[in-house]
């Protein structure tokens, strides 16, 4: 009775051990090593960081109110040189034009007008020749070192912010680059019809890459949560009931598991994962959605893998083969072929064996289950 309660038990531990392995084996995917160039692939590990809860707003790119100046001349005249035009970036005292003075004189008078600070030219209002006289703006500076991102935040999330709070602002029209701004103040008057108001950001432009103008996207910072597992957000593919990752194979070069995740909040760049994976597991990130179209991936099957990297033989699914295996094996025995199951390393005559063990365990117990319930009967 007891040799047949631990067969019984063996038998039932051995089905889980064959799903197991039939699972890596359908979900792990070998590239060669040219596969792996051809897809770009790039990976990231998950990482227990610092969360960032935030929200999503739209809005353009301003110049800052005190960051203008304007060329003109104190005289009437006619232009004699010009020397900026629009989209140069000048220095405080360069000589921009020159006007000739209405004035007698051979030659006339002629002064020069200098740039009042350094900057962008942004507008031109004068052509070479052109006659000026001294209510005219000949040309518009303005200095991009600093500029304002003007968010139109909702007002139901306007209550979360207060000066000093952070954004992420991705600017499009300058090659989607992302600048990190602060929040200054906001606007005089909320806009009734969209029920938004202005959240001003303030953010160092160096280079002058942005522009005034320019669309930008917030991500704005509400608050945060320590030691969360996450992910880069490109890394994870499939549809919201079936999200999953692929994960590099701890054992194997150029090896993925199609991996399931259930995932939680998510910002702009990473994704919480509540379970399916632990901090240093390596994820697919760039190239992980041509990687679901990959199937063979061009590279070893998984037996020819792990033959290689582990020095001896395996199922066709991954598993280890028993030593009754690896016997029919090198006897040749096709005729045996049929009763390798190739799951798991578990011949079919164990398995049959296993399930017959099972049957007399139950046999068994239901008839010592007769005799009780007979003799207390016979006892009544």
């Amino acid at each position: 009775m007891k040799i047949f309660t631990i067969h019984a038990i063996l038998a039932c531990l051995a089905l889980p051990i064959l799903a197991i392995d039939s699972e890596r084996a359908a979900n792990t995917i070998i590239l060669s090593d040219q596969g792996v160039k051809n897809l770009r692939l790039q990976t990231d590990e998950a990482t227990e960081r610092n969360f960032e809860e935030i929200f999503f707003a739209i809005g353009r790119i301003e110049a800052l109110p005190d960051s203008r100046s304007v060329i003109s001349s104190r005289i009437a005249g006619r232009i004699t040189e010009v020397n900026a035009f629009v989209g140069d970036r000048v220095q405080r005292g360069d000589v921009l034009i020159k006007v000739e003075s209405r004035q007698p004189g051979n030659p006339p008078p002629v002064i020069s007008l200098e740039a009042k600070s350094s900057g962008m030219v942004l507008t031109s209002h004068v052509n070479l020749g052109e006659p000026v006289e001294p209510d005219k703006e000949m040309l518009d500076i303005v200095d991009l070192g600093k500029v304002w991102a003007v968010a139109k935040v909702p007002e139901a999330e306007a209550g979360q912010l207060k000066p000093g709070t952070k954004a992420r602002v991705r600017v499009i029209a300058a090659g989607g680059k992302t600048m990190e701004g602060t929040l200054l103040r906001f606007g005089a008057e909320a806009d009734r019809n969209s029920n938004t108001i202005d959240a001003i950001f303030e953010l160092d432009n160096p280079d002058f890459i942005i522009r005034p103008g320019m669309r930008a996207e917030f991500s704005i910072i509400t608050s945060s949560r320590e030691d969360v597992l996450s992910i880069p957000r490109n890394a994870v593919q499939g549809d919201p009931t079936n999200r999953v990752v692929f994960a590099k194979d701890f054992d194997l070069d150029n090896a993925f598991i199609k991996s399931p995740v259930q995932l939680g909040a998510k910002n702009d760049l990473y994704i919480e994962v509540v379970s399916g994976l632990i901090p240093g597991d390596e994820v697919v990130t760039n190239g992980s959605y041509a990687l679901s179209f990959a199937g063979g991936g061009g590279g070893p099957s998984l037996k020819e893998a792990l033959d290689a990297a582990h020095g001896h033989e395996h199922a066709e699914d991954g598993s280890e083969l028993t030593d009754e295996d690896k016997a029919k094996a090198q006897s040749g025995g096709d005729d045996h072929g049929d009763e390798h199951s190739g799951k798991g390393g578990f011949s079919m005559p164990i398995l049959i064996w296993a399930v017959t063990a099972t049957i007399l365990l139950l046999i068994s117990f239901q008839a010592n289950l007769r005799r009780k319930k007979t003799s207390t009967v016979a006892n009544a």
